[in-house]
Protein backbone atom coordinates (compact mmCIF):
# COMPACT_ATOMS: atom_id res chain seq x y z
CA UNK A 1 0.00 0.00 0.00
CA UNK A 2 1.37 3.18 -0.81
CA UNK A 3 2.49 5.63 2.38
CA UNK A 4 0.94 8.98 2.61
CA UNK A 5 2.69 11.73 4.05
CA UNK A 6 0.73 15.12 5.01
CA UNK A 7 2.07 18.67 4.24
CA UNK A 8 1.04 19.61 8.34
CA UNK A 9 -0.41 17.50 11.05
CA UNK A 10 -2.58 19.42 12.76
CA UNK A 11 -4.38 16.84 14.66
CA UNK A 12 -0.75 15.50 15.99
CA UNK A 13 -0.60 18.18 17.95
CA UNK A 14 -3.98 18.33 19.25
CA UNK A 15 -2.75 14.73 20.29
CA UNK A 16 -0.02 15.81 22.24
CA UNK A 17 -2.44 18.22 24.72
CA UNK A 18 -5.55 17.15 24.57
CA UNK A 19 -5.82 15.50 28.32
CA UNK A 20 -4.23 18.17 29.70
CA UNK A 21 -6.08 20.53 27.30
CA UNK A 22 -9.38 19.31 27.89
CA UNK A 23 -8.76 19.44 32.08
CA UNK A 24 -7.79 23.26 31.42
CA UNK A 25 -10.94 24.18 29.38
CA UNK A 26 -12.97 22.59 32.28
CA UNK A 27 -11.71 25.35 34.63
CA UNK A 28 -12.00 28.11 31.77
CA UNK A 29 -16.09 26.55 31.83
CA UNK A 30 -16.68 27.01 35.35
CA UNK A 31 -15.57 30.08 35.55
CA UNK A 32 -17.36 31.49 32.43
CA UNK A 33 -14.90 34.29 31.50
CA UNK A 34 -14.36 33.69 28.43
CA UNK A 35 -12.72 37.20 27.07
CA UNK A 36 -9.94 38.80 28.43
CA UNK A 37 -9.33 36.05 31.21
CA UNK A 38 -6.49 35.32 33.31
CA UNK A 39 -4.98 32.80 30.64
CA UNK A 40 -5.41 35.52 27.90
CA UNK A 41 -3.24 37.70 30.30
CA UNK A 42 -0.70 34.95 31.16
CA UNK A 43 0.09 33.95 27.93
CA UNK A 44 0.76 37.48 27.05
CA UNK A 45 3.43 38.01 30.11
CA UNK A 46 4.75 34.49 28.81
CA UNK A 47 5.05 34.69 25.11
CA UNK A 48 6.46 38.26 26.03
CA UNK A 49 8.95 36.76 27.77
CA UNK A 50 9.77 34.13 25.76
CA UNK A 51 10.39 36.73 22.84
CA UNK A 52 12.65 39.07 25.22
CA UNK A 53 10.16 41.77 24.88
CA UNK A 54 8.41 43.32 27.88
CA UNK A 55 4.92 44.51 26.05
CA UNK A 56 1.96 42.48 24.14
CA UNK A 57 -1.49 42.55 23.63
CA UNK A 58 -3.21 39.25 22.83
CA UNK A 59 -6.01 40.06 19.71
CA UNK A 60 -8.66 37.47 17.61
CA UNK A 61 -5.69 37.20 14.69
CA UNK A 62 -2.36 37.55 13.06
CA UNK A 63 -4.33 40.32 10.87
CA UNK A 64 -5.85 42.51 13.63
CA UNK A 65 -2.28 41.98 15.15
CA UNK A 66 -0.93 43.71 11.83
CA UNK A 67 -3.52 46.26 11.39
CA UNK A 68 -3.71 47.23 15.27
CA UNK A 69 -0.16 47.60 15.68
CA UNK A 70 -0.45 49.83 12.50
CA UNK A 71 -3.00 52.03 13.85
CA UNK A 72 -0.94 51.83 17.08
CA UNK A 73 2.38 53.59 15.85
CA UNK A 74 0.09 56.26 13.82
CA UNK A 75 0.14 54.88 10.45
CA UNK A 76 -2.75 56.13 8.26
CA UNK A 77 -3.93 58.41 5.66
CA UNK A 78 -2.16 60.18 3.77
CA UNK A 79 0.79 57.43 4.71
CA UNK A 80 2.99 54.66 2.77
CA UNK A 81 4.76 51.16 3.66
CA UNK A 82 6.84 49.15 2.92
CA UNK A 83 6.17 45.80 2.06
CA UNK A 84 7.33 43.12 0.20
CA UNK A 85 4.79 40.83 -2.35
CA UNK A 86 6.10 37.96 -1.19
CA UNK A 87 3.76 37.44 1.24
CA UNK A 88 0.35 36.51 2.37
CA UNK A 89 -2.50 38.87 1.50
CA UNK A 90 -2.97 40.21 4.76
CA UNK A 91 0.41 42.19 5.23
CA UNK A 92 -0.02 44.46 2.06
CA UNK A 93 -4.02 44.14 3.01
CA UNK A 94 -3.68 45.29 6.52
CA UNK A 95 -2.12 48.72 5.72
CA UNK A 96 -4.72 48.78 3.58
CA UNK A 97 -7.40 48.40 6.25
CA UNK A 98 -5.18 51.36 8.22
CA UNK A 99 -6.38 54.03 5.84
CA UNK A 100 -2.09 53.57 4.45
CA UNK A 101 -0.76 52.21 0.96
CA UNK A 102 1.43 49.31 0.55
CA UNK A 103 4.61 50.03 -1.47
CA UNK A 104 5.81 46.13 -2.33
CA UNK A 105 9.29 46.11 -3.27
CA UNK A 106 10.93 42.91 -4.64
CA UNK A 107 13.22 39.97 -2.49
CA UNK A 108 16.45 38.61 -2.11
CA UNK A 109 16.87 35.77 -3.98
CA UNK A 110 18.11 33.32 -1.59
CA UNK A 111 16.11 33.96 1.30
CA UNK A 112 13.06 34.90 -0.53
CA UNK A 113 12.99 37.77 2.26
CA UNK A 114 12.55 41.40 1.59
CA UNK A 115 15.30 43.26 0.04
CA UNK A 116 17.33 45.91 2.23
CA UNK A 117 18.79 47.05 -1.28
CA UNK A 118 15.40 47.31 -2.76
CA UNK A 119 14.04 49.30 -0.15
CA UNK A 120 17.29 51.31 0.22
CA UNK A 121 16.83 51.87 -3.49
CA UNK A 122 13.38 52.71 -3.10
CA UNK A 123 13.69 55.26 -0.58
CA UNK A 124 16.63 57.33 -2.45
CA UNK A 125 15.65 57.07 -6.01
CA UNK A 126 11.61 57.16 -5.84
CA UNK A 127 11.16 59.71 -2.63
CA UNK A 128 12.38 63.06 -1.61
CA UNK A 129 13.34 64.07 1.53
CA UNK A 130 10.63 66.14 3.48
CA UNK A 131 12.14 67.70 6.60
CA UNK A 132 13.73 63.99 7.63
CA UNK A 133 10.95 61.99 6.10
CA UNK A 134 11.21 60.32 2.36
CA UNK A 135 8.15 61.21 0.40
CA UNK A 136 6.89 59.32 -2.52
CA UNK A 137 7.58 61.56 -5.68
CA UNK A 138 4.42 60.02 -7.44
CA UNK A 139 1.96 59.92 -4.66
CA UNK A 140 2.90 62.74 -2.34
CA UNK A 141 2.88 60.30 0.23
CA UNK A 142 5.31 60.19 3.10
CA UNK A 143 6.71 56.64 3.79
CA UNK A 144 5.90 55.84 7.21
CA UNK A 145 7.31 52.39 8.12
CA UNK A 146 8.69 48.84 6.97
CA UNK A 147 7.04 45.22 7.44
CA UNK A 148 9.65 42.91 6.91
CA UNK A 149 7.94 39.39 6.89
CA UNK A 150 10.20 36.64 8.10
CA UNK A 151 9.00 34.03 5.47
CA UNK A 152 9.04 30.38 5.78
CA UNK A 153 10.43 30.87 9.12
CA UNK A 154 13.68 32.72 8.44
CA UNK A 155 14.19 35.60 9.88
CA UNK A 156 15.00 38.75 7.61
CA UNK A 157 18.25 41.19 7.43
CA UNK A 158 17.06 43.04 10.46
CA UNK A 159 20.62 44.74 10.51
CA UNK A 160 20.70 46.71 7.29
CA UNK A 161 16.38 47.10 7.49
CA UNK A 162 16.87 48.87 10.79
CA UNK A 163 20.12 50.63 9.48
CA UNK A 164 17.71 52.15 6.80
CA UNK A 165 14.78 52.81 9.25
CA UNK A 166 17.07 54.47 11.44
CA UNK A 167 18.45 56.96 8.90
CA UNK A 168 14.91 58.09 7.50
CA UNK A 169 13.08 57.67 10.74
CA UNK A 170 10.35 54.82 9.68
CA UNK A 171 9.43 52.63 11.73
CA UNK A 172 9.75 49.14 11.89
CA UNK A 173 6.65 46.43 12.34
CA UNK A 174 8.00 42.97 12.43
CA UNK A 175 5.50 40.04 10.65
CA UNK A 176 6.12 37.17 12.66
CA UNK A 177 3.34 35.16 11.35
CA UNK A 178 5.58 32.57 10.20
CA UNK A 179 8.47 32.60 12.48
CA UNK A 180 7.90 31.85 16.31
CA UNK A 181 11.48 31.09 17.99
CA UNK A 182 13.38 32.28 15.08
CA UNK A 183 16.49 33.75 15.94
CA UNK A 184 18.60 36.68 14.44
CA UNK A 185 21.98 37.10 15.87
CA UNK A 186 20.72 35.49 19.36
CA UNK A 187 17.48 37.40 19.50
CA UNK A 188 13.82 36.19 19.23
CA UNK A 189 12.14 37.47 15.76
CA UNK A 190 9.93 40.15 17.24
CA UNK A 191 12.75 42.13 19.57
CA UNK A 192 14.15 43.82 17.09
CA UNK A 193 11.37 46.77 15.25
CA UNK A 194 9.21 48.89 17.01
CA UNK A 195 6.36 46.04 16.94
CA UNK A 196 5.74 42.74 16.01
CA UNK A 197 2.94 40.95 14.66
CA UNK A 198 2.71 37.07 15.51
CA UNK A 199 -0.15 35.22 14.01
CA UNK A 200 -1.57 31.38 15.39
CA UNK A 201 -3.58 30.41 12.38
CA UNK A 202 -3.86 26.55 13.17
CA UNK A 203 -1.10 25.70 11.01
CA UNK A 204 1.70 27.79 12.10
CA UNK A 205 4.30 26.49 14.40
CA UNK A 206 2.70 27.90 17.77
CA UNK A 207 -1.44 27.50 16.87
CA UNK A 208 -4.25 28.21 18.26
CA UNK A 209 -7.26 25.84 17.12
CA UNK A 210 -8.69 28.01 15.41
CA UNK A 211 -7.81 31.53 15.06
CA UNK A 212 -5.61 33.95 17.62
CA UNK A 213 -2.90 36.56 17.07
CA UNK A 214 -0.46 38.89 19.39
CA UNK A 215 1.33 42.12 18.71
CA UNK A 216 4.44 42.65 20.79
CA UNK A 217 6.52 45.82 21.33
CA UNK A 218 8.94 47.51 23.31
CA UNK A 219 6.90 50.44 24.13
CA UNK A 220 4.57 50.43 26.61
CA UNK A 221 2.16 53.46 24.31
CA UNK A 222 1.58 51.15 21.31
CA UNK A 223 0.87 48.15 23.96
CA UNK A 224 -1.84 50.18 25.35
CA UNK A 225 -3.16 51.71 22.47
CA UNK A 226 -3.57 48.13 21.38
CA UNK A 227 -5.50 46.85 24.71
CA UNK A 228 -7.77 49.92 23.91
CA UNK A 229 -8.39 49.18 19.73
CA UNK A 230 -9.04 45.46 20.71
CA UNK A 231 -12.39 46.29 22.64
CA UNK A 232 -13.93 49.36 20.76
CA UNK A 233 -11.66 51.97 21.70
CA UNK A 234 -13.00 51.71 25.41
CA UNK A 235 -11.25 53.11 28.08
CA UNK A 236 -13.74 51.50 30.72
CA UNK A 237 -17.04 49.87 30.19
CA UNK A 238 -19.38 51.63 28.05
CA UNK A 239 -16.59 54.81 27.84
CA UNK A 240 -14.90 54.82 24.05
CA UNK A 241 -11.96 57.34 23.70
CA UNK A 242 -11.70 55.76 19.89
CA UNK A 243 -12.85 54.32 17.27
CA UNK A 244 -11.54 50.44 17.91
CA UNK A 245 -12.68 47.12 16.82
CA UNK A 246 -13.75 43.65 18.44
CA UNK A 247 -10.12 41.83 17.78
CA UNK A 248 -9.92 39.87 21.59
CA UNK A 249 -8.25 36.71 22.02
CA UNK A 250 -10.83 34.42 23.66
CA UNK A 251 -9.75 32.28 26.70
CA UNK A 252 -10.36 29.22 25.09
CA UNK A 253 -7.56 30.17 22.55
CA UNK A 254 -5.38 31.76 24.92
CA UNK A 255 -5.45 28.16 26.89
CA UNK A 256 -4.41 26.14 24.13
CA UNK A 257 -1.71 28.86 23.39
CA UNK A 258 -0.25 28.61 26.87
CA UNK A 259 -0.20 24.59 26.49
CA UNK A 260 1.74 24.43 23.13
CA UNK A 261 4.24 27.48 24.01
CA UNK A 262 5.79 24.93 26.19
CA UNK A 263 6.29 22.45 23.58
CA UNK A 264 7.23 25.26 20.94
CA UNK A 265 10.73 24.69 21.10
CA UNK A 266 11.02 20.83 21.44
CA UNK A 267 8.52 21.10 18.10
CA UNK A 268 10.91 23.89 16.58
CA UNK A 269 13.98 21.51 17.03
CA UNK A 270 12.33 18.29 15.34
CA UNK A 271 11.23 20.54 12.17
CA UNK A 272 14.99 22.05 12.00
CA UNK A 273 16.42 17.93 12.21
CA UNK A 274 13.63 17.31 9.42
CA UNK A 275 14.79 20.52 7.58
CA UNK A 276 18.63 18.80 7.81
CA UNK A 277 17.63 15.52 6.76
CA UNK A 278 15.79 16.80 3.73
CA UNK A 279 19.06 19.11 3.30
CA UNK A 280 21.35 15.90 3.17
CA UNK A 281 18.98 13.82 1.24
CA UNK A 282 18.35 16.40 -1.87
CA UNK A 283 21.52 18.10 -1.81
CA UNK A 284 22.95 16.50 -5.08
CA UNK A 285 19.82 16.92 -7.17
CA UNK A 286 19.08 20.10 -9.30
CA UNK A 287 17.07 21.52 -6.77
CA UNK A 288 17.63 24.99 -5.01
CA UNK A 289 17.16 24.42 -1.17
CA UNK A 290 16.21 26.72 1.66
CA UNK A 291 19.33 29.59 2.45
CA UNK A 292 21.00 29.27 5.88
CA UNK A 293 22.43 32.62 6.19
CA UNK A 294 25.24 32.90 9.06
CA UNK A 295 23.64 34.20 11.98
CA UNK A 296 19.99 33.65 11.27
CA UNK A 297 18.08 30.28 12.93
CA UNK A 298 15.45 29.64 10.61
CA UNK A 299 12.31 27.52 12.57
CA UNK A 300 10.93 26.42 9.33
CA UNK A 301 7.79 27.05 9.10
CA UNK A 302 7.37 25.93 5.62
CA UNK A 303 10.29 23.82 4.01
CA UNK A 304 10.50 25.38 0.33
CA UNK A 305 12.77 24.28 -2.57
CA UNK A 306 12.74 25.89 -6.11
CA UNK A 307 13.29 23.83 -9.48
CA UNK A 308 12.04 25.19 -12.79
CA UNK A 309 10.33 21.57 -13.26
CA UNK A 310 8.19 22.65 -10.21
CA UNK A 311 4.20 21.88 -11.95
CA UNK A 312 5.57 18.22 -13.16
CA UNK A 313 7.24 17.41 -9.75
CA UNK A 314 4.36 18.81 -7.95
CA UNK A 315 1.68 16.16 -10.16
CA UNK A 316 4.47 13.20 -9.89
CA UNK A 317 4.51 13.26 -5.61
CA UNK A 318 0.88 14.03 -5.41
CA UNK A 319 0.29 10.85 -7.42
CA UNK A 320 2.55 9.47 -4.74
CA UNK A 321 0.48 10.63 -1.97
CA UNK A 322 2.86 13.15 -1.05
CA UNK A 323 1.04 16.34 0.40
CA UNK A 324 3.03 19.33 -0.99
CA UNK A 325 1.81 23.34 -1.72
CA UNK A 326 2.95 26.81 -3.62
CA UNK A 327 3.33 29.48 -1.17
CA UNK A 328 2.56 31.74 -2.75
CA UNK A 329 1.13 30.95 -6.41
CA UNK A 330 0.17 34.55 -7.00
CA UNK A 331 2.66 37.37 -5.30
CA UNK A 332 0.37 40.10 -3.71
CA UNK A 333 0.74 43.11 -6.53
CA UNK A 334 -0.67 40.41 -9.06
CA UNK A 335 -3.75 39.38 -7.04
CA UNK A 336 -7.19 41.12 -8.55
CA UNK A 337 -7.62 43.32 -4.96
CA UNK A 338 -4.52 45.32 -5.66
CA UNK A 339 -4.79 46.00 -9.42
CA UNK A 340 -5.36 49.59 -8.50
CA UNK A 341 -1.92 50.06 -6.94
CA UNK A 342 -1.02 50.16 -10.71
CA UNK A 343 2.24 47.37 -10.18
CA UNK A 344 2.33 45.29 -12.99
CA UNK A 345 3.51 41.83 -14.31
CA UNK A 346 7.32 42.44 -14.40
CA UNK A 347 7.62 45.39 -11.58
CA UNK A 348 9.06 42.64 -9.59
CA UNK A 349 10.89 39.72 -10.91
CA UNK A 350 12.69 37.57 -8.83
CA UNK A 351 9.03 37.43 -6.83
CA UNK A 352 7.34 36.56 -9.94
CA UNK A 353 10.05 34.16 -10.78
CA UNK A 354 9.61 32.35 -7.19
CA UNK A 355 5.99 32.08 -8.08
CA UNK A 356 6.63 29.54 -10.67
CA UNK A 357 9.30 27.90 -9.60
CA UNK A 358 8.90 27.31 -5.66
CA UNK A 359 7.14 24.11 -4.08
CA UNK A 360 6.58 23.50 -0.49
CA UNK A 361 7.18 20.09 1.02
CA UNK A 362 5.54 18.25 4.34
CA UNK A 363 6.76 19.70 7.35
CA UNK A 364 5.66 19.53 10.87
CA UNK A 365 7.06 18.32 14.12
CA UNK A 366 5.77 14.77 13.23
CA UNK A 367 7.32 14.16 10.17
CA UNK A 368 8.91 10.96 10.91
CA UNK A 369 12.52 9.48 8.94
CA UNK A 370 10.60 6.94 7.35
CA UNK A 371 8.37 10.23 5.89
CA UNK A 372 11.26 12.13 4.77
CA UNK A 373 12.95 8.61 3.40
CA UNK A 374 9.87 8.23 1.30
CA UNK A 375 9.20 11.82 -0.24
CA UNK A 376 13.09 12.41 -1.01
CA UNK A 377 13.30 9.07 -2.39
CA UNK A 378 10.17 10.19 -4.73
CA UNK A 379 11.97 13.22 -5.65
CA UNK A 380 14.89 10.88 -6.42
CA UNK A 381 12.81 8.93 -8.63
CA UNK A 382 11.31 11.82 -10.62
CA UNK A 383 14.70 13.02 -11.55
CA UNK A 384 15.90 9.82 -12.60
CA UNK A 385 12.64 9.17 -14.61
CA UNK A 386 11.95 12.20 -16.21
Amino acid sequence: MMREVKLVDIKAQYDEIRAELWREWEKAFDSMQLVLGPNMTAFEKEFAAYCGVEGAAAVDSGTSALLLALRSMGVGEGDEVIVPSWTFFATPESVLLAGAHPVMVDIDEATFNISPRKVREFVETACRLDGDYPVDRKSGKKIKAIIPVHIFGLPAAMDELMAIAEKYHLLVLEDCAQAHGAEYKGRKVGSIGDCAAFSFYFSKNLSALGEAGIILSRHPGYIEAIQKLRVHGQTDRYSHSLIGYNARMDELQAVVLRLKLKKLDEWNRRRKRAARMYDERLADLPLLLPARPDGMESVYHLYVIRTPERDRLIEYLKQRRIGVGIHYPLPCHLQPALSFLGVHAGSLPVTERMAKEVLTLPMHPHLTDEDIGYVTESIRSFFQNR
